[in-house]
């Protein structure tokens, strides 16, 4: 790769091959690619032999490309947050990964809830703290989609003009959204915007 070229894979398609703790082998019309994978993505994949899609986020440092892949675009697209918080490099990114899911990553974003994120290998009380202090205030722009139902348990339209409303008054999108998703765990699917705007702004003043 010469005069600065970089190789950039953003995705891979081919035959899963046995692999080891923290990876597996995408044969891909005979060439074989390590990719570094999260726990449950692991898990998910087929037997080996079958054929199966990852994402791919291509690391490339001095002495080496190393490829992350994951099973769907949210997973994607919280390695990349992840990685934006000093101290949390790729491996580090895929333990938290292996330990909670997007929308548990949601929800324990939203509660600023430390002892979630230290259940992940290589996660001290001290990198938890600084996960859910840089990532607080951009976790709303990320979870507004799929991951707010999930975290709502159910319709997330209420809870995502609740947020909005919210942040019109004044609020940061990040505790607003936590103060949302604390409310609508609470009060249950059949909360309304207003409901879920009283509660948050309760929850907001407290």
């Amino acid at each position: 790769m010469g005069g600065g070229a970089r190789l950039v894979i953003g995705k891979l398609r081919g035959a899963i091959e046995p692999g080891g703790a923290g990876w597996t082998l995408v044969d891909v019309n005979g060439v074989g690619y390590v990719v570094q994978c999260s726990a449950k993505t692991l898990a998910g994949l087929p037997a080996a032999g079958q054929l199966a899609s990852l994402l791919i986020e291509t690391h490339v440092r001095e002495d080496q490309i190393v490829l992350f892949g994951f099973r769907d675009a949210a997973e994607r697209a919280w390695f990349r947050l992840l990685n934006q918080v000093q101290g949390v490099g790729g491996r580090v990114a895929l333990a938290i990964l292996s330990a909670l899911t997007p929308d548990e990553l949601v929800r324990a974003l939203a509660a600023q809830d430390k002892a979630r994120l230290t259940q992940a290998d290589g996660v001290g009380a001290k990198l938890a703290t600084r996960v859910l202090s840089e990532l607080k205030d951009k976790v709303g722009d990320l979870a507004l989609g799929s991951e707010i139902k999930a975290a709502k348990g159910g319709e997330g339209a209420a809870s995502g003009d609740a947020v909005s409303a919210l942040v019109n008054l004044g609020y940061g999108r990040g505790e607003a959204f936590g103060a949302v998703v604390q409310a609508a765990e609470r009060l249950g699917d059949a909360a309304n915007v207003e409901a879920l705007v009283r509660a948050g702004l309760k929850a907001l003043a407290s």
